[in-house]
């Protein structure tokens, strides 16, 4: 519809339903991820809002994090608004309107232990968001992320390079990384998606292809897939400060 044609449309109704028209506008608005309270087995649900696999003494735990997480995780990275050099969140940036609670990215904390195998294996780049409204995610490496990110560092100038770099570095010591656990080692770190769209209400994430064993040749002998069920409160606020939630987590 043209501006004329929206402007002759309001000139010719009456006061009540232009002030009906504009009622019904709003924007979506969604909570944090939070577990389901039904999970795949060998899965326990934690207070802290993370989810455990336990095989044995082999251990993998995922757990949504916040902005607000994220910024109090990377305080000294998460200040100075457009200068923030925190590579997970928008940091102590503010934004007004629709979009003053915008996320970078949809992010999980993951901590694996071994104490069970010789050596095993969860790659992040085998990790998959999936949601129920058929919607899929893909991780994110830290190329993409360097791509992502090299569009802020314009001409390579000055303090533009020099906040790229300290986001790289910053990703480089926190993302989880693929490498081999040995028995009796202990790692963590980040998997980073691309941010929800407003529309989805559930997600799985998927760990595919995690090792348990390797033969002679190093080459991987027994593998499982690791499936975490989480949702989040959506709703619809609209102009006049309404809310209505159209999906509520399990127990709300």
């Amino acid at each position: 519809m043209t501006r004329t044609k929206l402007r002759h449309i309001l000139l010719g109704c009456g006061p009540a339903m232009v002030l009906g028209l504009f009622s019904c506008a709003y924007r979506p608005f969604a909570g944090p991820l939070v577990p389901l309270n039904e999970q795949a087995p060998l899965m326990t649900v934690h207070d802290d809002g993370s989810v455990v696999y336990e095989l044995d003494r082999f251990e993998v735990t995922v757990r949504p994090t916040t902005d607000a997480e994220l910024n109090r995780q990377f305080a000294e990275a998460s200040s100075g608004g457009k200068g923030s050099t925190n590579a997970y969140t928008y940091g102590d940036l503010q934004f007004t309107g629709p979009d003053s609670t915008r996320s970078r990215f949809a992010v999980f904390y993951v901590a694996i232990k071994n104490y069970a195998y010789p050596k095993v294996r969860v790659d992040p780049a085998r990790a998959v968001l999936e949601a129920g409204n058929r919607r899929e995610y893909y991780s994110l490496s830290i190329a993409q992320l360097e791509n992502y990110y090299r569009a802020y560092a314009r001409g390579y100038e000055g303090n533009q390079y020099a906040r790229h770099r300290e986001r790289l570095e910053l990703l480089r010591g926190t993302l989880l990384k693929s490498d081999v656990i040995f028995s009796g080692q202990e790692i963590e770190g980040y998997i980073v998606f691309p941010v929800l769209h407003a529309d989805v209400q559930d997600v799985r994430l998927i760990l595919e292809d995690v090792v348990l064993r390797f033969d002679y040749r190093d080459e991987p002998s027994e593998t499982t897939q690791i499936t975490y069920a989480f949702e989040r409160l959506t709703g619809r606020q609209y102009a006049d400060g309404r809310r209505v939630v159209t999906h509520s987590p399990d127990g709300d």
